[in-house]
């Protein structure tokens, strides 16, 4: 039970970040928002791993290295796919990196129960319909392809962070922030985007950061105790908490077919998840 309160709780954190943060990069630029972002995550974990004084338990938190690369990846297509298209259409989509961790049981010897079987093939037709718009020919909607993409990236972060949270969950965490920061830097350094924003703008970054390391610091913690293939769906469900705000917030409307693809996909995420 502790592993899926974790688990859970890095849903609900990333989906609360998720939502923001893509927010901010439609008016400041996903690239200079991630910025911001990833410095502020990556000084709340420093000051807290600092604290507790205490070295790595494990080499094998090494493993974050990997997971933080795909991760990061997935989060700028994710951030690049909500500046041009529906949060309520590019979430779900995304939200099928869930299929990833059970693709990475089924190759290690899991076998996955009826209810998994049907929450994949929920999730994959969700997506099919969600990134239709109809009366335009089925027209791809925009930013589905970025979703896609994210779900790439998002799902080749679970199996590797989950073997370095097992290890040591506190400097998976930093060294996760450490590493995605790096790639975030590396970007900045090549393409020299104008990083200014607002002096007010800064600590609201920072704190979306602070929220998406949380998020990573829970589903590391959740690795110590509980199986990839559960916490890792588990933690694909804060798409439910990014589509919710989007509907409340934003007031987004989307066309009833792409609704049900909406629905059918959290339907299936969560299938998996209670597999």
């Amino acid at each position: 039970m502790k592993s899926i309160g974790l688990a859970l709780g890095a849903s609900l954190t990333w989906g609360f970040a998720d939502f923001f943060g893509p927010l901010k990069g439609r008016t400041l630029g996903a690239l200079r928002v991630l910025f911001y972002v990833q410095v502020g995550g990556l000084a709340g974990i420093a000051l807290i791993v600092a604290i507790r004084g205490k070295g790595p338990a494990d080499s094998a938190a090494l493993f974050a290295v990997p997971a933080a690369i795909s991760g990061t990846l997935g989060l700028y297509a994710y951030y690049r796919g909500m500046a041009i298209g529906a949060m309520s259409i590019v979430a779900p989509i995304a939200g099928i990196s869930a299929v990833v961790p059970v693709a990475f049981g089924i190759a290690t010897g899991d076998r996955p129960s009826t209810w998994q079987w049907l929450g994949i093939a929920a999730a994959l037709g969700g997506v099919f319909l969600a990134s239709r718009e109809p009366g335009r020919g089925g027209k791809v909607a925009a930013g589905v392809g970025l979703a896609l993409l994210a779900a790439v990236g998002f799902g080749g972060y679970f199996p590797p962070m989950h073997a370095a949270g097992e290890a040591d969950f506190w400097w998976a965490s930093l060294i996760f922030r450490m590493t995605s920061t790096s790639v975030i830097l590396a970007t900045v350094a090549i393409r020299r985007p104008s990083l200014g924003v607002q002096p007010l703008q800064v600590p609201l970054l920072a704190l979306i950061g602070i929220g998406d390391m949380l998020g990573n610091l829970l589903f590391a913690a959740a690795s110590t105790s509980g199986l990839v293939s559960i916490t890792s769906v588990l933690a694909s469900l804060y798409p439910i908490v990014t589509v919710i705000l989007a509907r409340f917030v934003l007031r987004e409307r989307v066309a009833r077919s792409q609704e049900a693809g909406i629905v059918l996909t959290l339907a299936g995420v969560a299938l998996i998840s209670a597999g």
